[in-house]
C-alpha cells in the first residue's frame, strides 16, 4: 500500500484523487487547497486541510499546483520523509531540490476543468535522485498507467515543448477554423470526423506519412483561392506562414 497526500485543487489534482481512489493498494491521506470550497470533489471531509503543510506521515507528498507555486510551496514540505513530487512537465527537479527527496510524477495529458479521465494510457514521466524512489514512483504510476517512464528535466522539458506544438497549437488551429465556419454560417461539427481521422493516421503513419493538402501537394491554385476566402489578417498570415513551413518540410517550391 502506497500512502499520498496530494496539495492542490486544480484540474490534475482532481483527476489524480479519482484515479487514486479506485486502486486498492494507494491511499490518499490528505488533500490540501487554498479554498475549501475548491475541495469539494473530496468525499472524505476529514482528508481536507487548507494549511500549505501537512504533518500527516505519507509515502508521496503531490505538488500539483501551478508552476510559479512549485518552489515557494515545496518549501513548506521539504523536511517530510516521504517523496516530495512535482507534476509539472516544464519545471526542473531542482525547483525543489531544497526536499530531503525530490521527485517528479508528471501525467502527460490535458485536463480539463469538471472532465475526469482515465488515466490507463497516459504517460506518466517520472524522476527521482535515487533507485529505490524511483522504484516506488514506478509502482505508484503503475497504479494509473501502463505507461510509466522515466525522463530527466532537460528531456521532460523538450517533450513539454513537443505538447504544446500537438496539443495546444493545434487547438488552436481548431478554434480557427470554428471562427471561419461561424463566420461563413458553417457548423463546425461537420470537421470533427475529419479531426479524428487525423489524430487517428498517426497510430500508423508518422506526421510526416500523414501530412495531406494542398501545401504537401504544391497547389498554388487552391492556396491562392483560400487566402481569397480568409479576410482577417492574423488568419491570412497563419495560413501563409503554415502553408509555406509544410512546402519546406515537403520539398515543395513556392
Amino acid at each position: 500500500m502506497i500512502s499520498v497526500v496530494i496539495v492542490g485543487s486544480g484540474n490534475v489534482a482532481q483527476n489524480l484523487f479519482h484515479a487514486f481512489q479506485k486502486s486498492a493498494d494507494v491511499t490518499v491521506k490528505q488533500v490540501i487547497g487554498r479554498n475549501r470550497e475548491h475541495l469539494a470533489f473530496v468525499r472524505n471531509i476529514a482528508l481536507i486541510s487548507t494549511e500549505f503543510t501537512s504533518d500527516i506521515s505519507a509515502d508521496v507528498y503531490i505538488l500539483a499546483i501551478s508552476d510559479d507555486a512549485i518552489s515557494t510551496v515545496g518549501e513548506n514540505f521539504k523536511n517530510v520523509e516521504g517523496i516530495l513530487v512535482h507534476t509539472s512537465g516544464a519545471t526542473p527537479l531542482n525547483a525543489i531540490k531544497s526536499a530531503n527527496r525530490p521527485g517528479i510524477f508528471y501525467p502527460l495529458q490535458t485536463f480539463t476543468k469538471g472532465k475526469i479521465i482515465s488515466f490507463d494510457d497516459i504517460p506518466i514521466c517520472i524522476e527521482a535522485t535515487n533507485n529505490k524512489d524511483l522504484e516506488i514512483l514506478t509502482t505508484l504510476g503503475k497504479q494509473l498507467s501502463k505507461n510509466v517512464v522515466e525522463i530527466d528535466s532537460e528531456q521532460r522539458k523538450t517533450l513539454h515543448v513537443a505538447a504544446v506544438f500537438v496539443n495546444n497549437f493545434t487547438n488552436y488551429m481548431f478554434t480557427m477554423g470554428s471562427d471561419i465556419c461561424a463566420e461563413h454560417d458553417l457548423d463546425f461539427s461537420l470537421l470533427k470526423p475529419l479531426i479524428k481521422e487525423t489524430a487517428a493516421k498517426l497510430d500508423t503513419l508518422t506526421p510526416m506519412q500523414a501530412q495531406t493538402g494542398p501545401a504537401k501537394r504544391g497547389d498554388q491554385k487552391t492556396l491562392h483561392n483560400h487566402l481569397q476566402i480568409i479576410k482577417d489578417k492574423h488568419q491570412r498570415e497563419l495560413y501563409t506562414l503554415l502553408s509555406n513551413a509544410i512546402k519546406e518540410k515537403h520539398g515543395k517550391e513556392l
